[in-house]
């Protein structure tokens, strides 16, 4: 699971999708092995393939594009802020109030996970070791830099320092200057997800699918656990009894049904058969609505090129 921090809208994310088999993918393509029908052997994450949607996804070329968006983003207020009269601005700040408090975000597998290790010793949960604190870096904001930073909707003055506060603030300024040239932004962001996760459920209607998840619950009952629809479903059981931070217990009754899920997924290749299909749905998709797909891609490459020339700048 990765939280994001700021760098504008996230649109729709297909979360099912990942919930359910592709956690711990990291994304590369894979050569292994595959069936008579060419369909890949799934034992270990990396023998996950590239799904079609990939090449249109905004971080299909950097997996720290949002990352980078968010840097960019930050500078770019950071500027105006200083311009502003705000000298000693930080690039990351926190809001009025916050202080040092942290919001967690953990790097974890989830039902798809393939790790027997780590689910012998975590379940569906992780080391609580491993938590790491996501926060601002700098300094918290004063009153009068966080309404010149968020503009008029957080309901500030409309002049500071004998100066307008701009409507959108400074953040807002740098949000404009990321997506210039975009048409749609809420198209850019949310195409490819919202078709992501239509095309999640199609694929899992499909008899192959059915069956292969059909053949997987019935092997975790036949190794002691409880009957569950799909591995999704046995990631999310409230028997976990996950915290706020969304860690498990880790019971010893949560551990065995990982293994077990782990265990059943490879021998009936439920994320090979899984794969298959959607893949399938994705090209049939991107076949039909190409048109579609081709004009969020350019929009995306417009927000790549202005992050590079922004940084590029700085």
């Amino acid at each position: 699971m990765r939280v994001r921090r700021g760098g504008g809208p996230v649109g729709v994310v297909a979360a099912a999708m990942t919930v359910f088999l592709l956690a711990g993918c990291d994304g590369t393509p894979s050569e292994g092995q595959r069936t008579a029908d060419g369909v890949p052997i799934v034992r270990e994450a990396k023998d996950l393939p590239e799904l079609p949607l990939h090449h249109y996804e905004l971080t299909a070329d950097d997996d720290d594009a949002y990352r980078t968006l968010h840097r960019a983003q930050m500078l770019l207020a950071q500027r105006c802020m200083r311009d502003f009269g705000f000298a000693d601005f930080p690039r990351d700040p926190k809001g009025p109030g916050t202080g040092a408090v942290a919001l967690v975000a953990v790097a974890q597998d989830s039902a798809g996970q393939f790790d027997l290790e780590k689910a012998r010793r975590w379940g569906y949960g992780w080391d609580p070791k491993r938590a790491v604190p996501v926060e601002p870096a700098g300094r918290v904001m004063t009153a009068e830099e966080s309404y010149v930073y968020r503009g008029h909707r957080v309901g500030g003055p409309s002049t500071i320092r004998g100066r307008r506060v701009p409507e959108q603030g400074c953040l807002g300024r740098a949000e404009k200057r990321l997506y210039r040239g975009v048409r749609d932004l809420r198209r850019t962001w949310a195409y490819v997800p919202q078709r992501s996760a239509v095309l999640h459920q199609a694929a899992m209607k499909d008899k192959r699918v059915r069956r292969v998840l059909k053949a997987w619950s019935q092997c975790v009952v036949d190794k002691g656990f409880k009957r569950y629809g799909t591995p999704d479903d046995a990631f999310r059981d409230k028997a976990w009894q996950r915290e706020n931070g969304g860690n498990t217990s880790r019971s010893r009754r949560e551990r065995g049904t990982a293994v077990a899920d782990i265990e059943c997924k490879r021998e009936h290749n439920t994320a090979g058969v899984w794969w298959s299909v959607l893949s399938e749905v994705q090209r049939a998709d991107i076949a039909r609505h190409r048109s579609a797909y081709e004009s969020a891609r350019r929009s995306q490459e417009t927000v790549r090129d202005n992050v590079r020339e922004v940084l590029a700048a700085m």
